[in-house]
């Protein structure tokens, strides 16, 4: 099979994997109120997971790129839950637009499928949508408050998020009375 295809044929397996897995877990747990507490799990696991992945790598730049794109979502979000004031489906408050659970766990993926490529993203794509629909089956959130939330996670990692270079050549410079040595060294 030509790479191009191969490649394109591994995508269209994840995601159609990723939509059967998501359509038998509402099949499945319709009525159970683990779903609900496994969406609060992932809200707290996939950005310290997202932050363990920048210090796994040793990548300094990467954490602050993180915390301004977490910054800004936040922001970004209790912001418009505040003015907008949108009543959840189940009545229990007004904070409904847009999902903050949403936003949190799609910036997290969006923030390592921008960082450090889309194969180590896919399984945080798969548990921020599991969390969108933990929400909606909450009845916490209705289509659109999921849609913009994702939207403003994934959107806040694109402005402050590049892909991750190893650094491979160290170059280091000496003086000492008037002698100079200049060192290089590179990783492979």
């Amino acid at each position: 099979m030509l790479p191009v295809l191969k490649h394109t044929y591994d995508s269209f397996t994840t995601i159609w994997l990723l939509i059967t897995l998501l359509v038998n877990c509402f099949y499945s747990f319709s009525q159970n109120k683990t779903i609900e507490t496994t969406g609060d799990v992932i809200l707290f696991t996939a950005p310290v997971a997202t932050v363990a992945a920048t210090l796994l790598f040793d990548d300094s730049e990467g954490s602050c790129q993180f915390t301004k794109s977490v910054t800004l979502s936040s922001i970004i979000t209790y912001g418009l839950k505040l003015t907008i004031n949108k009543s959840r489906p189940d009545a229990s408050n007004e904070n409904s637009f847009p999902s903050g659970h949403t936003s949190v766990t799609f910036q997290a993926a969006s923030f390592i499928h921008k960082r450090y490529g889309f194969k180590k993203s896919i399984p945080f794509y798969a548990l921020a949508g599991f969390t969108a629909f933990s929400r909606i089956h909450a009845k916490k959130h209705d289509f659109w408050d999921i849609l913009v939330g994702a939207f403003i996670g994934i959107g806040s990692s694109y402005l402050f998020t590049t892909p991750y270079q190893k650094k491979k050549l160290n170059l280091s410079f000496l003086n000492n009375n008037n002698n100079y040595l200049i060192g290089f060294k590179y990783k492979f």
